[in-house]
């Protein structure tokens, strides 16, 4: 949901999805002088609970250590755009936003919006999102779980890390309880045993359960005094199927030179398709419990029919090309109509068309009409790249624009140099990295943080897994792109992908654009405009051996705000964005 307030000089809009409320706040040009920033108090109708969100910037007058008071009541949030990452889903809040003046260790509160707000139900719908925590190294994380620090989680830490999504994932397998139901996955990494297992209690209940997982081999030999390497993920699957007892159920993916990366299920009822579970997470602990990943389940039986189609094709192990051919002609993206979705010929779905773009397919079409709708944006694009951007994409970011957009990958050593390629130099894109503060993190300056640690569940890809694309989320017409692929070249043309095309849902929109913001907001803070991942940098041009602290404090007047009064600045333009000016 989405609603909007002015109270004197201030207008805030809150964006409410199921665990994230954003609030896009403005003042006057007039009221931007001498403002130290906002407080925000929220009320949790649900607990009868009032508290103000905390803020890990504060006032060096307020810097005491790891001890250090962080209340917004006395370190304002110097930012218009900020969010609550701490609620929980289908609740009623009350928040006040408070425009604070006067000094660090005198404030004084100016106009107050005061808005009330329901989070979205989790499975309110056709649309069932659920993103993981995907912020292992955080703050909340160090400080909850310290016991954790260079150890694998577990018991309540699991719980928090996955937020729903491994609870989520077993319970859409465990509807198939009984003979008149079936499902059909299709799984890069088939590891984590609780899933395995609930796979094989389903068809102990008499649901008829098929599995195709990737066994493609891609094992190397030994060469230059590097050691072998086993086709992964194809052996620890095998392995995982035997120990589960469910290799009755699973059928290879084997006759593809290429991975078979799906993650989605299929469920059937009386032999007919319901419902899909599809998206970016692995069934793998470091899927569900480390790098950011999303599972989203659907409730439609004519997308489910489209899954099953491709299903069935896979279960028949074909090689890429006549795989390509079924694909192209199943999934044929329109000629560069954004108005159209792609594999639709029936009537959209009531609550927003829903397309669906399946993979291999012959060529790069699928990218180009990725590109194309991201040009076709009116007021931003959001996107995550865990392995870089490809050049149909890049090609776009480096257009000059009126509008952000905003770009969040794993970290900057991906396999594509996409900050050398200009896209972080364009000032209408905004470009964050996954980082951390890691060891040492209590030294030269950063003692008002604890030292921040990673799961080590993750080998490969640390900090953002997802796959997924908003353009104009805050519009009323908003298009959602996610699933398995990640807008590459070798997720469209060689690849076994599934990607899901949402247009006009704004429920599914405000889910996904809190989600991409509360983990951009993270890495911005850590990463700061040039850090690589794992460490964290102050601005540039500022010495970290004489002025970090200086750096990571809230400042003391209100120069803060005037790069968002600069027309046409990309501050401006965030504040404008969010606070409901542009839609």
């Amino acid at each position: 949901m989405r609603t909007t307030h002015t109270t004197g000089a201030v207008t805030v809009q809150a964006i409410a999805g199921t665990h994230v409320v954003l609030f896009g706040t403005s003042v006057t040009p007039a009221a931007a002088g001498g403002l130290l920033g906002f407080s925000i108090e929220r009320l949790d109708h649900s607990t009868g609970k009032q508290a103000f969100l905390n803020n890990f910037l504060i006032f060096e007058h307020n810097d005491h250590g790891v001890q250090s008071d962080h209340s917004s009541e006395h370190n304002p949030f110097q930012a218009f755009v900020w969010g609550d990452y701490a609620a929980e889903p289908g609740r009623d809040y009350t928040y006040r936003v408070s425009s604070r003046y006067g000094t660090p260790d005198n404030l004084s509160t100016g106009d107050t919006v005061e808005l009330v707000v329901r989070t979205e139900d989790i499975n309110d719908g056709t649309h069932a999102i659920f993103f993981n925590r995907g912020a292992a190294g955080s703050q909340a994380f160090a400080t909850k779980f310290p016991q954790l620090h260079g150890a694998a989680p577990d018991g309540a830490a699991w719980a928090w890390l996955s937020r729903g999504l491994e609870e989520a994932l077993l319970a859409f397998i465990a509807q198939a309880d009984g003979p008149d139901w079936g499902l059909r996955a299709a799984i890069y990494e088939l590891q984590y045993e609780p899933v395995l297992k609930a796979f094989g209690q389903a068809a102990q209940a008499g649901a008829d359960v098929q599995i195709v997982f990737d066994d493609i081999d891609n094992s190397t030999p030994a060469h230059n005094g590097k050691p072998a390497q086993s086709a992964e993920p194809a052996t620890k699957n095998f392995q995982a199927i035997a120990d589960a007892g469910i290799a009755h159920l699973c059928t290879p993916r084997s006759n593809s030179h290429y991975i078979a990366h799906n993650k989605f299920i299929v469920l059937l009822h009386h032999g007919e398709p319901q419902q899909v579970w599809t998206g970016s997470t692995n069934i793998t602990a470091g899927g569900i419990f480390g790098h950011s990943n999303v599972g989203h389940a659907v409730r439609s039986p004519q997308v489910a029919a489209h899954y099953l189609s491709y299903w069935n094709e896979l279960h028949s192990d074909p090689a890429a090309d006549p795989l390509k051919d079924w694909t192209v002609a199943d999934t044929t993206p329109p000629d560069h109509t954004p108005e159209q979705l792609l594999g639709l010929s029936d009537p959209a779905p009531p609550d927003g068309e829903i397309g669906t773009v399946f993979s291999p397919r012959h060529g790069n079409k699928a990218l180009e009409w990725y590109a194309k709708l991201m040009e076709g944006a009116t007021s931003s694009v959001f996107l995550t790249a865990a392995f870089g951007v490809s050049k149909e994409l890049q090609a776009i970011f480096a257009e000059d624009k009126p509008y952000l957009r905003y770009l969040m990958l794993d970290n900057r050593d991906g396999r594509i140099d996409t900050i050398a390629r200009g896209i972080e130099s364009n000032p209408d894109n905004e470009v964050v990295a996954g980082a951390f503060i890691g060891e040492g993190g209590n030294n030269d300056g950063w003692h008002q943080w604890v030292t921040e640690h990673l799961t080590g569940l993750n080998n490969h890809v640390h900090f953002v897994h997802t796959k997924y694309m908003l353009i104009d989320p805050l519009g009323a017409d908003p298009t959602v792109i996610t699933g398995s692929a990640n807008f590459s070249d070798a997720s469209t043309s060689a690849n076994d992908e599934n990607m899901l095309v949402i247009r006009g849902d704004t429920r599914v929109a405000d889910v996904y654009l809190g989600e991409f913001m509360r983990l951009f907001t993270h890495f911005r803070l850590r990463g700061r405009a040039h850090a690589k991942s794992n460490e964290l940098l102050p601005m540039p041009g500022i010495d970290p051996k004489q002025a970090t602290v200086d750096a990571l404090h809230l400042r003391t007047d209100s120069s803060w705000t005037t790069p968002a009064y600069v027309p046409s600045s990309p501050e401006a333009k965030e504040r404008l964005l969010f606070s409901g000016a542009v839609a």
